[in-house]
């Protein structure tokens, strides 16, 4: 019988030591002392060791993300379980408490009214109720990425300052985070159909710790 780690600081600290000698620094894709522990303790969420070669930030992703936080600007996520995965403990300093309004009384009659997801619609209600957002976490739903994308390509919604853009599944996962990466927006994103609401959480997460 193997001797468990009991300790729940010293299990997360064995984890990164596991994760950083699995990914040693030459196969990290040059990320930078910035970027790593994101990309880092979203491998620690999943115990999936590939999204260190799919995980893709654009240019002071992670930079931008700090920034929007110590501004207090305002987190949005697009699912509850993604707002349940974020520590608001983290986020307190600044005076955030991180936002879904999947169960907004608006969201779903604005979604059956336009025929759109639950999801497309908070993203929406989000654009015309809360200004400025400082990172908008998607998990979960392609819609919700694609919704925030038609938006501010209109000039409908003020760009956020990080787009945490991981949404999961096999219809229009893949092809919406292809367009984020395109957009022209800060984001962080995976290629392929991986993501998640965990691994969402996870970034903002990290990025707050940092």
């Amino acid at each position: 019988m193997f001797n468990p780690i009991w300790d729940p600081e010293l299990i997360e600290s064995k984890s990164f030591e596991i994760i950083d000698s699995l990914v040693p620094p030459p196969e990290r894709r040059g990320l930078s002392q910035l970027e790593w522990p994101v990309v880092r303790r979203m491998i620690h969420t999943t115990g999936d060791i590939e999204l260190a070669k799919l995980v893709r930030l654009s240019p002071r992703a992670v930079e931008s993300g700090i920034e929007a936080l110590l501004k207090g600007l305002p987190v949005v996520t697009d699912t509850k379980m993604a707002l349940t995965g974020i520590s608001q403990r983290r986020l307190a300093p600044w005076g955030i408490t991180p936002v879904c309004l999947m169960d907004h009384p608006e969201t779903a009659p604005m979604a059956k009214e336009r025929g759109i997801t639950r999801a497309a619609a908070a993203v929406r209600l989000a654009a015309e109720s809360m200004g400025r957002i400082g990172i908008f976490a998607i998990g979960n739903a392609p819609t919700a990425l694609l919704t925030l994308l038609r938006l501010v390509e209109s000039g409908d919604m003020a760009p956020p300052e990080l787009t945490i853009g991981v949404p999961v599944g096999f219809v229009s996962a893949a092809e919406s985070k292809e367009e984020l990466m395109a957009s022209g927006l800060t984001h962080i994103t995976i290629k392929g159909n991986k993501g998640g609401s965990a691994l969402a959480a996870a970034a903002v997460n990290a990025i707050s710790i940092l």
